[in-house]
């Protein structure tokens, strides 16, 4: 961190097999930043946190990104915080399963609910921005932050969004209940162990029906608005992961070939 004006930290764990796991990751870690910062003497710190840290209740992981969050406003230093919603965009492994799913044909969604989400690009615009600067607008703001969609997607609206992007005119969502969704992430931790996608701590958070930014938390709209389309970014992902054989063509029988 020498010789740096700012630090933008955005390390942290999305999963660990157990609390310890995303304390050391996400808290602790950030507690190593910061003490790091200081002994640097550099104040300027954007932190990147996540919306599951409104409901830490809800997970470790969420409870491990509200501490982080602690950490940064006990600090002392020039902080911002950003929550993001779901990130997506070419290279991100998260939301792979989905896109693979809807050129079968078929999205399996959690219980209903809202979700927001935004393109890699776009966030990584606001976090370079606010790395350079200092006001007092931003100064221990917490943003939440998205692609501009008021009220967010529904599970519903978001799964038929990738489907028309991987090249399908239909998908077919099926909402699971929670108790089949928690099944699941036992189920696939033990098929997959460390390399399940669907956890146990995740599946807590993936049925909580309200994950959409807040409209009061947005950053100024002098600072940054988000210019990267929803549907245009999902294209683009769908298009990257084929590029790199993570996605299949689609027959031409009922769709388009992509």
């Amino acid at each position: 961190m020498e010789d740096s004006d700012a630090v933008i930290h955005i390390a942290g764990v999305v999963n660990a097999p157990d609390r310890k796991g995303f304390e050391a990751g996400n808290a602790t870690g950030t507690a190593a930043v910061i003490a790091a910062m200081k002994r640097a003497g550099i104040r300027r710190l954007v932190h990147v946190s996540s919306l599951a840290a409104r409901e830490p209740h809800l997970s470790d992981y969420g409870w491990s990104k509200a501490e982080a969050e602690r950490h940064v406003e006990a600090s002392g230093l020039d902080w911002t915080m950003v929550r993001p919603p779901a990130i997506f965009g070419p290279g991100d492994a998260e939301l792979l399963e989905l896109f693979q799913m809807a050129v079968r044909g078929f999205v399996l969604l959690p219980p209903a609910g809202r979700l927001s989400v935004i393109h890699v690009d776009d966030l990584a615009d606001l976090l370079v921005r606010l790395g350079g600067v200092e006001s007092a607008a931003t100064k221990e703001a917490i943003y939440e932050v998205d692609d501009g969609r008021p009220d967010g997607w529904s599970h519903v609206a978001f799964a038929k969004a990738i489907g028309h992007a991987v090249g399908r005119k239909a998908v077919r969502t099926i909402s699971l209940p929670s108790v089949c969704v928690r099944w699941g992430a036992r189920i696939d931790r033990l098929l997959r162990g460390d390399r399940a996608r669907l956890t146990p701590d995740r599946a807590a958070y993936f049925c909580h029906a309200d994950w959409v930014s807040r409209a009061d938390l947005r950053p100024p709209a002098d600072l940054w608005t988000p210019g990267i389309a929803t549907e245009t970014g999902l294209e683009a992902t769908a298009a990257a992961y084929r590029a790199k054989g993570l996605l299949p063509s689609l027959s031409s029988e009922g769709v388009r070939r992509a």
